[in-house]
């Protein structure tokens, strides 16, 4: 076999930062620059390596066309009742982007009412976010383009689909809010910056603001309602309320699960929404997070993990907002971890809890709180659900490891909660009977009990001899829970493989504790525990270390790329996916800010103490294990930081094929 022998990459050692009195080179900054001659040439010098070594694969072409017959299987999404119609997505199995469909009622014949296919030649336009207006005349939509996080919103009529004029731009990680009287919404967006705004470019996002935005009018005529220029890196989330009276500014500073809350009396303003709203504080630290459920009239529910790591209900009289006057309406569960609530015909509430990674839906009378039922499940994951306040119906979209999709609709006017089975995704040509999942708990370095799933052919006899997948991520309390992919599928049964998800601290699977024993100085622990799921798997005679490829994305890159380094012996090979891997400099970029409160910040002299080790561990003079790395030429944030990183590991190095 073999070797690689990759291009040189010019070092500039003059390049020295200075972090609380130690000095850290930084030879390969010049990368961070993702439009220079220099960064273009070094890109394109790895994929003329790699491009041609992927297309050696003699066995390319069969996989690819399976992987394509599988892929092209119908694909729905869950009715959404809105106004008099009904929405839904479909895609008819290998369109770029799924089409938004409409009907005059559930059992009446679709109509095309978006299909975002045709806004781009290459299918790279995608919807990102939607809402329509309480009454369902209107539909507001973000558009993205190859990737992007920058979204233009644009309107359009329902049902019949006629585009309008108005068009919003300079928008990220926005809310859409509708008033309650069909005339305009709430909306984020940042300042216009300097130079390019396509999402390829590296600056800071900084300065969110709250907008509202009339129909019919200009974007310049938008007024601005909220905005906290004392605090920069604050993204304000805005909500109207189900009764349409009360506007809920909700501030985030970073990633984690927490948020203060503030309200506006929209019914209430003297002048109207024509400037900066009175806002009512109602919790005015980041000490916990409470994310809206329902009102009656100034008593809210809300779901928030204050004092409760695992979630609870609770409600708030804005009469009576101190914390001494707050009640519990559905406690903490002691062992599973409540997901998201939805409150639907007026006065119930749809309950997803998650125990032990695996999905649990229930119905709680909202008054009281009280468990009226449990809806059947098998073991897996709600992937989507359809249902508001005023619905007198619900749909519900359950996925597994071997299951596209089933798709439940419920009458909740029914004297018993029986759900029936709206809607069976299946795919040609993959029979789940012969497969199977299990989960298995395995001990981590500390002795912490860890679950991972693990996907095979029934009969699987355990000699060792079976490659594996293991995926993890392990971060932004983010559970990775059982899902369904076609190309997995191809791995399973063509190649004889064991697809395995660890779910590693740093997540939710367990709540905020397990989310934080995963963070800051304690990033070491998702570490640990994927390599402790590598060691049961080799022990427990799945496979060998060889056989064995690790793959993750984003802060999965992350540990994919510490993993490597730290325990080449474990692994044969490892996919890197857009990986965060410059711990001293990720926050100096877009949005990277927000990931202080996961990762920490070299600005702070004790967070860089346990920073400066990930990034030493990132660094590997000698690449053991085969390693795949991806970048995405939108996602600058981590593909600038990640390249400068793969430069350390690779430039000069002839490295084993």
């Amino acid at each position: 076999m073999g070797k690689f022998s990759y291009p040189k990459a010019q070092r500039n050692e003059s390049v020295l930062d200075d972090y609380h009195g130690m000095k850290v080179g930084d030879p390969y900054r010049w990368l961070e620059d993702p439009d220079s001659e220099e960064t273009r040439a070094f890109v394109d010098a790895q994929n003329e390596i790699s491009k041609p070594f992927i297309e050696s694969c003699p066995v390319r072409d069969k996989l690819l066309k399976r992987i394509t017959e599988v892929w092209d299987y119908p694909k729905y999404g869950c009715p959404m009742h809105r106004g008099d119609h009904y929405y839904y997505f479909h895609n008819t199995g290998l369109q770029n982007q799924s089409v938004m469909y409409v009907q005059d009622a559930i059992d009446a014949e679709p109509r095309v009412f978006f299909d975002p296919n045709k806004l781009s030649v290459d299918g790279t336009v995608s919807l990102q976010g939607h809402a329509f207006s309480e009454n369902g005349a209107y539909w507001a939509y973000g558009l993205s383009d190859s990737g992007s996080d920058w979204v233009t919103i644009k309107f359009q009529k329902a049902p019949s689909g006629e585009e309008m004029s108005d068009v919003l731009r300079h928008v990220k990680f926005s809310s859409m809010a509708w008033t309650h009287d069909h005339k305009g919404l709430f909306y984020n967006r940042y300042p216009e910056q300097e130079g390019k705004a396509d999402g390829t470019e590296t600056t800071t996002n900084l300065h969110q603001k709250v907008y509202y935005h009339r129909l019919g009018t200009n974007q310049s005529e938008d007024v601005l309602v909220a905005e906290a220029p004392d605090h920069p890196k604050w993204m304000i989330g805005a909500e109207v309320t189900d009764c349409g009276q009360y506007l809920l500014l909700t501030p985030r500073e970073g990633c984690d699960p927490v948020n203060r809350l503030y309200y506006v009396d929209l019914q209430n303003l003297k002048d109207g929404i024509n400037g900066l709203l009175p806002y009512v504080k109602v919790v005015d630290n980041f000490e916990a997070e409470y994310e809206y459920v329902a009102n009656e009239g100034t008593v809210f529910t809300f779901k928030t993990n204050k004092n409760a790591p695992r979630y609870k209900l609770i409600n708030i009289d804005f009469t009576r907002p101190e914390p001494e006057n707050w009640s519990t309406l559905i406690d903490e569960d002691e062992s599973a971890v409540l997901e998201w609530v939805s409150c639907v015909n007026q006065t119930k509430l749809v309950v997803c809890y998650l125990r032990d990674v695996k999905s649990e839906l229930f119905v709680h009378d909202l008054a009281t709180g009280q468990r009226e039922a449990q809806l059947p499940l098998d073991v897996g994951s709600i992937v989507g659900f359809s249902g508001k306040r005023k619905d007198k119906e619900i749909f519900y979209h359950f996925m597994s490891f071997l299951t596209p999709g089933t798709i439940y609709h419920l009458d909740m006017q029914q004297g018993t909660y029986e759900p029936k089975v709206f809607r069976e995704i299946r795919v040609t040509g993959f029979d789940a009977h012969k497969f199977e999942t299990e989960q298995k708990f395995f001990t981590s370095t500390d002795g912490k009990q860890i679950p991972m799933f693990l996907v095979h052919k029934k009969g699987l006899v355990l000699d060792g001899s079976h490659p594996v997948i293991l995926y993890g991520y392990g971060g932004f309390s983010i559970s990775i829970t059982p899902s369904f992919s076609p190309s997995r599928t191809v791995f399973l049964q063509h190649l004889g493989g064991v697809y395995v998800v660890a779910n590693i601290r740093g997540g939710n699977e367990y709540g905020e504790t397990w989310h934080k024993d995963g963070s800051l100085d304690k990033k070491q622990n998702c570490f640990n525990d994927f390599q402790s799921a590598a060691e049961f798997l080799i022990a427990n005679k799945y496979t060998t270390a060889k056989k064995i490829t690790i793959n993750g994305g984003s802060n999965g890159g992350l540990l994919v790329g510490a993993c490597l380094n730290q325990r080449p012996d474990l692994f044969g090979a490892g996919v890197l996916q857009v990986g965060v891997l410059d711990m001293l400099r990720f926050h100096k970029f877009t949005i990277g800010h927000a990931w202080i409160t996961d990762y920490g910040s070299s600005d702070d002299p004790q967070q860089f103490q346990w920073l400066i080790k990930s990034k030493k561990l990132l660094i590997s003079t000698v690449l053991c294990t085969r390693l795949l790395v991806s970048h995405g030429q939108i996602d600058t944030q981590k593909a600038a930081r990640s390249s400068s990183l793969d430069s350390s590991s690779l430039v000069g190095e002839n490295i084993q094929q």
